[in-house]
Formats: structure tokens, sequence, C-alpha cells
């Protein structure tokens, strides 16, 4: 099969008129030919780090709409399914992944649980790691969130790194904040890449000291404007990601959009995508072809090198998308779940208090840290209320694998005026994340979730003096944390559910995102986990009440 573009040759810093042959699923040739066509043809785009489970949609359906936008291949992390159902949910994204026409690369989970602070489903300890490694499809040890562990010499983590060494499997970082001395003895360890790096200075010393740096734009962790500057110097040690990409963020766009805006920038295109295309394939050995003969035929049809439109893509010679349409089939997949706890009750929402301060978390908008602050209580017959008028909301974690009395903590910058909004998908253990007014509707959309075996959802108030409210679930069933229908439908729903969250009152840009990281523990400040506040600093936890 031939085809004919203006070829985007990425090492050889040039384009040129040219023909491409490749048959059996490889690059046979890539000869300059004169023609009159004026789209791009480049290798396709990889996300060099992400959670498929934050789409919200298993592997398979995810590549049906990952393709659209050029995107060919991604180093996946299964962390998300792992704390839910262990080896096995490793096991179920990498065969369903396998069925379709995409190139995942997934990853040995490195912290299940991320802490010993909160309840997760299930534990991935080093041996565990060894017969995950061994296998020729998982092709790296993700992120080692467990960074206090590295930094005084656990013995589990130290023999999870040593396997990812004896098997050659490139190891990835997450040191959100992490300079100096510290810093360095992580990289000693052999963490090769870090994708929470939040500041340009941060990054630049973290370039400064050998780890590629990943410039990552999600759902809710939006660091592309803090980093991009560092591209046209250290392009060659950089990498783009998601890390956390939401269904209807999904249905817009993905590398590409970081592209566009990255040229619109005035940056060096053939810079941009080596950092889209090129170094994500050379750090983890991935077998995705960079438009070279004998590649695989992984390659995309662009309108142009300015907003990087996806006309085509190709992954192993088969077009997979093609005139707005994407190729790749739905698949039929099982359903496995780890869902025992039972419904809750208003009073179980209940704190009672005589307390003049509490603790009170501030969500950031686009940053997965958060702060910390002391605020007035609001004390309602004898109990801790949420406070619309200050924006001091009550925000509760669940435990979804045993039968627990909710952790309860107050919260700042949802902004809503009534009802509540709950999710099973909270990192890193994926127990229920509740934020709401009051305690009627806290329970209300908790209950919800329950019913359901997992969701996101919201309640608003209709009628406070009768208790009736106007409800609205996406449903999860698998692993409680992905959905079993495709990519447009679970897109639209969670649309809803957002445009619901906003009526709410809430002025954050991606309220279910940020919500579902106020339980991930290892990232600073505080944070709440089923077991109570935790100080992300200090790593212990702290009282509510001051």
């Amino acid at each position: 099969m031939k085809l004919q573009g203006n070829i985007v040759d990425i090492p050889n810093k040039r384009i040129f008129k040219g023909e491409i042959t490749f048959e059996n699923g490889q690059i046979v040739s890539v000869d300059e030919k004169e023609h009159n066509l004026n789209h791009y043809i480049l290798p396709g785009f990889v996300d060099a780090h992400i959670h498929i489970e934050s789409s919200m949609l298993v592997p398979s359906e995810f590549a049906k709409l990952a393709v659209t936008h050029g995107t060919v291949a991604t180093v996946s992390d299964p962390h998300e399914i792992a704390n839910v159902l262990g080896v096995e949910g490793v096991h179920f994204m990498v065969e369903n992944g396998k069925q379709v026409p995409f190139k995942f690369n997934f990853g040995a989970p490195s912290c299940v649980p991320a802490t010993t602070f909160e309840s997760a489903g299930a534990v991935i300890d080093s041996e565990a790691i060894k017969t995950l490694l061994e296998n020729p499809d998982i092709k790296y040890l993700t992120e080692m969130m467990n960074y206090p562990g590295v930094l005084f010499d656990d013995e589990d983590v130290f023999k999870k790194l040593a396997w990812a060494k004896h098997y050659n499997k490139p190891i990835d970082g997450h040191a959100p904040g992490l300079i100096g001395d510290n810093l360095t003895k992580y990289i000693i360890a052999g963490i090769s890449t870090d994708h929470e790096s939040f500041t340009y200075e941060e990054a630049f010393e973290k370039l400064q000291k050998g780890m590629k740096v990943l410039i990552r734009e999600g759902s809710a962790a939006k660091n592309f404007e803090a980093l991009i500057d560092l591209l046209p110097e250290h392009f060659e040690n950089m990498m783009f990601c998601s890390d956390d990409k939401h269904p209807d963020d999904l249905l817009v766009s993905h590398i590409n959009a970081l592209c566009a805006r990255a040229v619109a920038k005035g940056m060096d295109v053939f810079k941009v995508l080596q950092v889209a295309c090129v170094n994500p394939v050379k750090h983890y050995k991935l077998d995705v072809g960079l438009l070279q003969e004998g590649d695989a035929a992984d390659f995309i049809v662009v309108e142009d090198l300015i907003h990087f439109k996806t006309m085509q893509t190709y992954i192993n010679g088969d077009l997979v998308f093609d005139k707005g349409k994407t190729l790749i089939k739905s698949v039929s997949f099982e359903r496995p779940n780890n869902f025992k706890t039972n419904k809750k009750h208003v009073s179980d929402f209940r704190i009672e208090s005589s307390a003049k301060k509490i603790r009170v978390i501030e969500a950031l908008e686009g940053q997965l840290v958060t702060n910390e602050f002391i605020e007035n209580a609001t004390i309602e017959n004898g109990h801790l209320i949420s406070n619309t008028e200050t924006d001091i909301l009550k925000i509760a974690v669940v435990n979804r694998y045993h039968d627990e009395k909710p952790a309860i903590g107050f919260i700042k910058n949802f902004g809503f005026k009534s009802g509540a909004i709950a999710s099973s998908v909270a990192h890193d253990s994926h127990n229920i994340i509740v934020v709401g007014v009051s305690d009627e509707a806290i329970c209300k959309a908790v209950n919800l979730i329950i019913e359901h075996q997992g969701g996101i959802c919201a309640v608003s108030d209709l009628d406070t003096d009768s208790h009736r409210y106007m409800e609205k679930i996406l449903p999860l069933p698998i692993a409680g944390i992905m959905s079993d229908k495709d990519g447009k439908t679970v897109g639209n729903a969670y649309s809803e559910l957002d445009k619901m969250a906003k009526q709410l009152g809430s002025k954050l840009n991606a309220p279910y995102m940020t919500l579902s990281f106020m339980a991930l523990l290892v990232i600073p400040s505080l944070k709440l986990s089923d077991k109570g506040l935790f100080n992300g600093n200090d790593f212990k936890f702290v009282p509510l009440e001051i």
C-alpha cells in the first residue's frame, strides 16, 4: 500500500514531498516523490503517562477516541484498577487492550496500596511485581509514589526497584516538590522520569540531574504553562502526558492539543514533535514506528502543522481513523468489581463538636496539591456543619471495601450552594468521596454510588423540607471506576454531571476530577483518607478540630 503527502522527518528536521510504501504492518520504503497534496504525514502521538481508568473507559473504548486525535500509543499505568482488584485488574487492562489495534504499554504498579494510611482493595508486593515484570506485556515499573519509602530505604520498595533493574525495564517517578539532596537520592535509586513538577524551577533541577520531565496537561492537573518554556533547550529529555483525562475532554483533544499550543508559542515544530512522538518510544523502548524504513507502519495524516487536526490514523498499517470516523470496533469484556460496603445513614455523617476552629483543605484550580488553613467552625445543634457563605463545605470518604464509619473533613473552593456530588473514582484507593452542603445530600449521594456499585453522581435539593432531591448518576460497574459503555455515551453523561455540579455553584473547571484527588495522600498538603485527615508534608494524620 502507498500513501503520499508532505513527510515530516523529525530526526533530520526536514519536510519533503514523498510517498510511504507499507505492507504486512511494516514500512517498506520512504521516498521523495512529487505530488500536489497539502497534508502532512508524521509519526503518531504517544501519551507518555496516563491512567486509562481516569477516562472512565476500558482500554478498547479509550482507543476508539484516542485515534481520532492522532494518538497511536500510550504508556499506561494501571495503578487505579490495581488498587481495587490487584494483579487481576492489571491483567484485565492488558487483555482488553490487546483486542483492538492500538499500542497500549502497561506497567507494573509499584505502589498498591499507595500508602498504609488508607484502605485499598488489594496489595501488590515485591514478589507480585517480579511476576508482572517477567511478563513481556509489562513494559516498565510505574510511578514510585512512595518517595518517602525511597528516601528512608524501605526494604520492599527497594526490592521492587531491584526487580525492574533486573529485567532492564524503566522506572517511573512521582515526586512533587522534591528537590535538593532528597531528589538526588531518589534519582540514584534508579528512577528516571517525573510528571509531577508544577514549577519551572523544580522541573529544571530534575532535568539538570538527569531525569526525563513530562509536561502534564490533564483534566485537573495543568502544568503546561508552568513548564513549556523548558522545551526549546531541553526537548531531548521531555515528553507530553495527560496523566488523567476525563471522557468529555478526550472527546475534544489529546496530545495533539499540546503540540498546537507549543507551536502557537513559536516553538520549533521538530522539537515539539520529538517530545510528542519520539522521546517516549526511545525511553520506554516501545514497539511504535517513527516513520523510518523497517519500522511498524504507525503514522498519522494531519491537515497542517499548526492545529494538528487528524485526518487519518494508521497503526501497524491498519487504517483505524478516517474522515472523522473511528474504525475500531467495540469488543465484549467482563465486568470485574470489588464493592462491599452497605448503605449509610445521615447520622453517619454528623460530627458532635464544640470546637472553635477546624482544619480545612483548600482545593486549588488546576493542581493536585492543596493548602491547609485554619477556619472558624460552624456549629448547629452541637454538630459541625457546612457554611456556604464562607464556602467551607463538608467532605467525607467512605470505605467501599468494608463497613466502616466515614471519615469527615471540610474543604474550600467547591462553591456549592446546595446539594452534593460523589464519586468512587478517588485516587488512589478508590473509596467513595463526597462533598456537599448538608448531611442529607451527602448521604443521598453516597448511597446512590453504593446502590450502583460505583459511579459519579450529583444530587440537587428540590425541597429540603420534604427531603426530595433530583439525582443523576453515571454508573461505573467495572471496578467502580470504569463504564461498560462507549466513549461518546460516557463523555456526554459526564458532561451532564459536570454541568449539574456547576449549577450547584461550583466554579472549578473540573469539579469531579478535582474531587477525585482530594484523597490522594502522596500529594501535599492536606488530604482526607477513609481513616482521617492526613498531612502529606509530614506523612501523618492530623485532627480536624483545633
